[in-house]
């Protein structure tokens, strides 16, 4: 059973919430603090850009951030509040480069009523206090000493219940707020009051301005010395102040998102809409009074939640819908009329409303297909971790045995030649000037031959190693300088070579050792090894990049792989690796930093060890399954970065991650032998030998991550392996003069390119709600079906929807069969050969039906009644698992004999869902909307009836994000022989663009890692003083309760981050040497 889940954060949040700017890590630093959900960055702004500082977690969902400055201080402080009523004020410490809490406090009021809107929290211009508003009535004070200390917090009554906006007003002498509030008529209007501290009380401010636009929702306070408010509405835009000056200007109609001042006098400001407009509003002013309004259409954005003016007509827009912007605003505008130039996007996959899991190579290794965004930043995003290898150029030739590039001359930042090995001859292709491949001939190579290694060498030279001879020719003349010869009855079998050295085997365990003098090979040292060697190495991973001190050789017989120092040929240290499978390729690398042996087998194994380059002892032995052929291992580089490509029937990128080394599949198919080809036309670029096929590849990121932008909103999407298709639900909403309107569509794509094939628009007010693919009993087609429901304008619940049955054929969608019902349907799932719905407060069952003449039908057979809202399903067999509303998960079964679905069990307890999955046959997960992860367990042993009727809550955890789907499936590939391919994971995506794993664990690995979290807790303290035990507690309305049977990956997997002596504490403490424990911790980030 998996009762114990570990839950670990595989793609951070990358949703935007709040933003802002100031001096805050030096008095010269200009800096950007982004908020995402749980998370906060800290960027700084530099010539270059925006430089990342700092990300940490935060143990509360963010409900506000603000820079203030207190007297005499000379850099910014940080105000943070989380929606648990927890706020802190944090201060950046230099020396450590981390955040130090000088302010820590719990606001929250067992007797308040929680506000419905969202949570304010403000500092007054002049440092005297922090206002909030959490409650309806109350406003929250916690004022400052005169040593800008903050107090005590106290609440004052306020009268407005229905408040959406306040904020402190400049320039004057008491602190003033103004508070924007809605009556019980729904009239908008606002207040002013000061707040006497000493009376803990407000007193009547100054002036209000009643009946303001009905939809007036934003309060931007304008500094002093113009003072004053400017008030956004969606019709009009209002200034007033104490003054009695009150200016409107009239708008084209829309919803005003975010703002940011661009001026330190509050002369203009950039206002975002929700269609991602940014426009420029400017107070015109006559001798500190302000005149009037202007606004003006600058260009589009995403669609903004907000907006920080850095320097320089420079912008951060941030986003919850679509993608954060660096934005630069030209004084002219482009071929367009926009005023906005995009300098730097920054990805965001919220909010992740579905997604599939697409194992297109059929690895083990799935690729997250999300449907992302909202509006018009929606898009379908490609999250995955393996390497794309974009073939630009391919050729069928047989018999390839070997690929190597060289350099026109030692210094050329570019390859000019390609190398290509047969059986019994080399051919030499070359790049021309039209940058088109061509044969050529290089004089002093032997093209009569087979060649075993190729290498730029040192003085402008090239070597070629064959069967019988090594060659050194000038690159300038292409004519030969110098040979070695094989001695008589010998010949070459393995070679390896680098900038000054050759090392070669010419069989019966004889070893020659070749330098490159003066132009000249020269012999410095042959050994007589006690078995045939298999492969050799001698890639330089020292300080001289021209000369290794260290040589790599595979043994035949004894099975082994030895370290060998250069130029002497002396054992340092020799590993048997025990089994009947040869070593066919051995490397020597260094990947960030840390230097390496991996040494390949020829049934697909590879063994790492961490190498000390300056001693040659090999440590911390590693084994892991690539494939089932034999492996050749060559080093390449990207975009700067070394990795390992390891050729065979499965092809892998060996690279490193937090210094560790993770395996990812390429999407590639059989590769015998490849070379890394870095040209003019195919920079960073991979020459691949495959089965009867040459070919030029270019790489795509080792965390791949692509965008198809829809500019409408995906809803569902679903993946169809058979016709290698997906298929989307999307809403496309269009503004016009005649307000907004909406229209839905079924869209099929390919799996591959992403190109759209075909499109079924649905029917007026109709949208799609669930989809899945399928096929039916006695039929082997797979079908695409879609759920929908008409949601009419007057906004009641749907009492009509459409089961749409589609089948691809020529990459069109055809409709099958539609079946109207009698609600929406939430959700679509297959059952034994049959479908299955949930539509409104029913499960319904329908069969397949296949008459005369081809047509098919789907006919109803049984359901299930008894739900409030029954939203998501899950089947398993004949069990069926339904997340209600509001009434948790119940659990059904289909019974055949009676054609009748009845209730098995259900949890009593109220949670309102937003995702289901069976983990297994017994354990299923839910998420709820506040937050929460839970497992309910099938309590099929009870003795009474009654227990055997509920489900039992056997987990409990609180994530701090809306989880929209839970899918089954890997988002990297495990070797199966460790010990993290054994154990089962569920991926879940959210709102704020978290694609999260829950991995079920083994008990005794869980209890292991329960000690080691509750020890990293001691050690590693959450930003602002909170308590990691209460932000992982299940809270919702009804009850809070300690996490159980859930454990924070994000936090146990922070243990690689320590610096050595706290690792070894905390080993200390665990009973485990420190080493070992890495290693336990290091196998779990390979889970993601």
């Amino acid at each position: 059973m998996s009762t114990w889940n570990y839950v670990v954060t595989a793609q951070k949040p990358t949703s935007v919430s709040h933003s802002c700017v100031g001096h805050f890590t030096g008095p010269d630093q200009l800096n950007l603090i982004v908020a995402k959900c749980t998370r906060i960055e800290i960027h700084l702004l530099t010539p270059q850009g925006l430089q990342p500082m700092l990300d940490v977690p935060i143990y509360g969902r963010i409900a506000t951030i603000e820079l203030f400055r207190p007297h005499n201080e000379t850099q910014d402080f940080l105000f943070m509040a989380t929606e648990k009523y927890k706020c802190c004020v944090l201060q950046w410490d230099a020396e450590k480069s981390e955040l130090l809490t000088i302010y820590m406090g719990d606001l929250s009021d067992p007797r308040g009523r929680p506000t419905d809107n969202e949570q304010i929290g403000i500092v007054d211009p002049d440092c005297r206090l922090i206002g909030l508003h959490l409650y309806d009535g109350l406003f929250k004070v916690i004022p400052f000493d005169n040593k800008q200390q903050l107090m005590e917090a106290f609440n004052i009554r306020l009268e407005e219940l229905q408040v959406l906006d306040i904020k402190f007003l400049y320039g004057c002498v008491k602190p003033t707020i103004i508070v924007l509030y809605q009556d019980n008529r729904d009239a908008r209007h606002v207040k002013t009051y000061e707040v006497a501290l000493k009376d803990k009380d407000f007193v009547e401010g100054p002036w209000s301005q009643n009946s303001l636009d009905n939809q007036a929702g934003i309060l931007i306070p304008v500094p002093a010395p113009l003072g004053g408010v400017i008030i956004i509405g969606e019709e009009t835009i209002v200034y007033c102040n104490a003054n009695s000056t009150f200016k409107a200007i009239p708008i084209k109609q829309s919803t005003i998102r975010a703002y940011g001042r661009v001026d330190p006098d509050g002369c203009r400001y950039l206002l975002g809409d929700h269609t991602g407009t940014l426009h420029l509003l400017v107070l015109t002013q006559e001798q500190e009074r302000v005149t009037g309004l202007k606004i003006e259409h600058l260009g589009e954005t995403s669609v903004a939640s907000s907006i920080s003016y850095l320097d320089n007509g420079v912008a951060y827009v941030g986003s919850r819908f679509g993608d954060s912007q660096l934005i630069k605003l030209n004084l002219q505008p482009d071929a367009t009329g926009s005023f906005v130039e995009v300098l730097e996007r920054y990805v965001n996959l919220g909010p992740i409303v579905d997604f599939c899991v697409v194992d297109l190579d059929r690895q083990g290794q799935g690729q997250v297909v999300t449907c992302s965004g909202a509006l018009k930043d929606g898009s379908i995003r490609v999250v995955g971790n393996g390497i794309g290898i974009n073939e630009q150029a391919s050729v069928e030739l047989q018999g390839i045995n070997g690929l190597w590039s060289l350099k026109s001359s030692f210094s050329d930042p570019y390859d000019m030649y390609l190398v290509v090995s047969f059986i019994s001859e080399t051919r030499f292709l070359a790049m021309n000037m039209e940058d088109v491949l061509k044969e050529t001939k290089i004089e002093g190579f032997d093209a009569q031959i087979q060649t075993l290694f190729c290498q730029n060498a040192i003085h402008d030279l090239l070597i070629q190693v064959t069967v019988n001879s090594v060659q050194l020719v000038s690159c300038t003349s292409r004519e030969q300088v110098d040979q070695w010869n094989a001695p008589e009855g010998f010949s070459v079998n393995v070679a390896s070579a680098n900038a000054s050295q050759v090392l070669l085997a010419t069989g019966g365990g004889h070893l020659v050792y070749l330098e490159i003098r003066d132009a000249k090979l020269v012999e410095v040292k042959h050994a007589q090894l006690e078995h045939e060697i298999s492969c050799v190495d001698l890639n330089p991973i020292g300080e001289n990049p021209q000369y290794s001190s260290l040589a790599a050789i595979g043994l035949w017989t004894d099975i082994s792989v030895s370290i060998f120092s250069l130029p002497g040929l002396e054992l340092i240290r020799k590993e048997n690796l025990g089994g009947e499978i040869v070593p066919r390729s051995v490397l020597l690398c260094t990947l960030e930093g840390v230097s390496y042996l991996l040494c390949a087998l020829g049934d697909g194994h590879l063994f790492s060890f961490l190498l000390n380059a300056s001693t040659g002892e090999l440590t911390d032995k590693k084994k892991v399954s690539l494939g089932t052929q034999p492996i050749t291992l060559r080093t390449f580089s990207s975009k700067g970065t070394t990795h390992v490509f390891a050729s065979s029937d499965r092809p892998t990128v060996i690279y490193s991650s937090n210094r560790k080394l993770l395996y990812s599949n390429a999407n590639l198919k059989g590769v015998n032998h490849m070379c890394p080809f870095n040209t003019a036309a195919f920079p960073d670029s991979l020459a691949i030998a495959k089965e009867g096929e040459f070919s030029i590849g270019t790489i795509i990121d080792i965390q791949t991550l692509r965008t198809i932008p829809l500019n409408e909103q995906p809803l569902k999407i679903c993946h169809q392996e058979q016709s290698r298709t997906l298929a989307v639900c999307s809403s496309n909403y269009n503004h016009d003069i005649n307000g907004q309107s909406e229209a839905h569509f079924i869209r099929l794509l390919d799996h591959q390119t992403f190109e759209f094939l075909s499109t079924h628009p649905l029917d007026q007010y109709e949208c799609g709600c669930s989809m899945i693919s399928c096929s039916f009993s006695d039929d082997s087609n797979f079908y695409y079906c879609v759920g929908t429901a008409y949601v009419l304008p007057e906004g009641c619940e749907p009492k009509k929807g459409r089961i749409l049955v589609f089948a691809v054929e020529d990459g069109r969608l055809r409709l099958i069969v539609e079946k109207e019902t009698k609600g929406a349907v939430y959700s679509l799932n297959a059952l034994n050969g049959k479908l299955l719905a949930a539509i409104n407060q029913k499960i319904q069952l329908y069969k397949w039906m296949t008459h005369e003449g081809g047509s098919h039908e789907l006919q109803y057979e049984c359901g299930h009644h008894g739900h409030i809202l029954a939203l998501y399903t899950q089947t398993r067999g004949d069990f069926i698992v339904v997340g209600d509303m509001m009434k948790s998960i119940s659990l059904l079964v289909y019974k055949h004999e009676e054609s009748a679905i009845e209730e098995v069990a259900r949890d009593y307890n109220a949670n309102w869902m937003t995702a289901v999955e069976m983990i297994d046959d017994d354990i299923y997960v839910g998420a709820e909307n506040s937050y929460n992860l839970f497992t309910v367990c099938k309590n099929t042993d009870a003795a009474k009836d009654e227990e055997r009727g509920r489900l039992m809550v056997v987990g409990e955890y609180h994530l701090g994000d809306r989880v929209s789907r839970f899918r089954h499936g890997s988002f990297v590939m495990c070797p199966p022989d460790s010990e993290m391919g054994q154990i089962p994971t569920v991926i879940f995506g959210t709102l704020n663009g978290v694609i999260g794993i829950i991995a079920s664990l083994p008990h005794d690995y869980y209890v292991f890692l329960e000690k080691l979290q509750a020890t990293l807790v001691k050690f590693i303290k959450g930003v602002g003083s909170l308590s990691h035990e209460q932000w992982r507690s299940f809270h919702n309305d009804k009850k809070t309760s300690e996490a159980r049977n859930f454990l924070d990956g994000d936090l146990i997997e922070s243990f690689l981050d320590l610096n050595r002596g706290k690792m070894e504490e905390v080993a200390k403490i665990m009973a485990v040497p420190v080493e070992e424990l890495s290693k336990r911790v290091e196998e779990l980030t390979r889970l993601h």
